[in-house]
């Protein structure tokens, strides 16, 4: 294991049933996966956290749990995904030393989570690995690839692949790891590929290593479904449209919960709980969460044919007092209205993603150049 990938204290070595490659279904008796898999970054994410600065990284550094912020909704998700029996997986490069309060505030949060990986930093600073405190790709891409091998299965009780939706947000590289994680695991890139991106990136080259093992035994198949990337710096959409459709770029959890719904892994009534979570803990509008649905029309990630479930899910909810009751009628109501005008999504076809090129860019040392 090498000092900039993950804290070896969530890592087990993958098994020798995780090391067949391109086995067919799981027997009917032996380990199955679960059902769904969710991989979850922290910092912007999931936690309003700054480290801009010195200052801000002292402050987060000695911040108790209770004073830690959530980014709204992110909380009220989580909690709706560990309601639908989905394993949530936190990787952050936050460092190990944090460990303690991040347990703690995500306890405070009712979040419920099988392994959370941090980044062993203090041990970068004593290798003299110091590329490695800020780099992303040769730190989370081994970690991701290792979590894959370290699922109880790889497929499901339907001898299916398990599939994955992973969230992060736009102030790294999370969108160009998380998609090529997705293409490695899909078997589109190749060794010798990998290799060269991994080293474009900046990559260590004992990480590089790991990354070619763990994705050897990685089941190969699009188990990646969704990337949902938070606009926490206010990111214009269009810059993620190089990873194609399956980043989908998102405002507020809302949109999140949204597109999980349409995609069948989350209920009416759980998009309902993560609205009125907004409501009445954040001030959020409802008629502003409903444009919030366009939004994600006129950019293709929705279609409209999961508004019907949610005003059936609101009719039923209506018939208790509810907090936030108000602005949940006018998010239905404009939701309602909407459907009416809402145009299929465009079928835009799938382009290969450069990733040499974008690497590249990705590089610390080269996005410091172009500042």
């Amino acid at each position: 294991m090498t000092n900039d990938q993950a804290d070896p204290s969530d890592a087990r070595k993958p098994t020798s049933a995780s090391a067949e490659g391109h086995r067919g279904p799981a027997p009917s008796d032996g380990p199955t996966g679960p059902s769904f898999v969710a991989r979850w970054d922290l910092d912007k994410t999931y936690l309003r956290t700054d480290f801009d600065t010195l200052r801000d990284l002292l402050r987060t550094a000695v911040e108790r749990p209770d004073q830690k912020r959530t980014v709204p909704g992110a909380a009220a998700l989580l909690r709706e995904l560990g309601r639908a029996g989905v394993e949530t997986h936190i990787l952050s490069g936050s460092p190990d030393q944090l460990r303690s309060r991040i347990e703690q505030k995500l306890r405070l949060d009712g979040v419920r989570w099988a392994t959370l990986t941090l980044k062993p930093n203090l041990q970068n600073i004593l290798r003299l690995r110091f590329r490695a405190l800020r780099g992303q790709l040769g730190y989370k891409l081994p970690a991701l690839l290792r979590g894959r091998c370290e699922l109880v299965a790889q497929r499901d009780t339907s001898g299916a692949l398990v599939h994955e939706v992973l969230l992060g947000d736009d102030a790294e590289a999370d969108a160009f790891v998380y998609s090529l994680y997705a293409d490695v695991s899909a078997g589109a890139v190749s060794p010798e590929e990998l290799t060269a991106i991994m080293r474009l990136g900046h990559a260590y080259e004992d990480t590089i290593l790991d990354a070619l093992r763990y994705a050897s035994y990685v089941e190969k198949g699009p188990v990646v479904e969704r990337i949902l990337i938070h606009l926490d710096r206010q990111s214009s959409p269009s810059d993620f449209r190089v990873f194609g459709s399956r980043v989908v770029p998102f405002y507020n959890y809302l949109q999140a919960a949204l597109v999980l719904h349409e995609a069948g892994r989350l209920s009416p009534q759980a998009v309902l709980r993560v609205a009125q979570d907004l409501v009445v803990a954040h001030n959020f509008d409802g008629a502003a969460l409903a444009r919030s649905y366009l939004d994600l029309s006129r950019r293709g990630h929705v279609s409209g044919q999961g508004i019907p479930a949610i005003v059936t899910a609101y009719e039923e909810l209506m018939q208790r007092r509810i907090g936030g009751a108000s602005d949940l009628r006018a998010m239905v109501a404009e939701l309602q209205r909407m459907a009416l005008e809402l145009r299929p999504p465009v079928s835009r076809p799938s382009e290969r993603v450069d990733y040499q090129a974008l690497a590249a860019l990705h590089n610390p040392r080269v996005r410091r150049k172009r500042r």
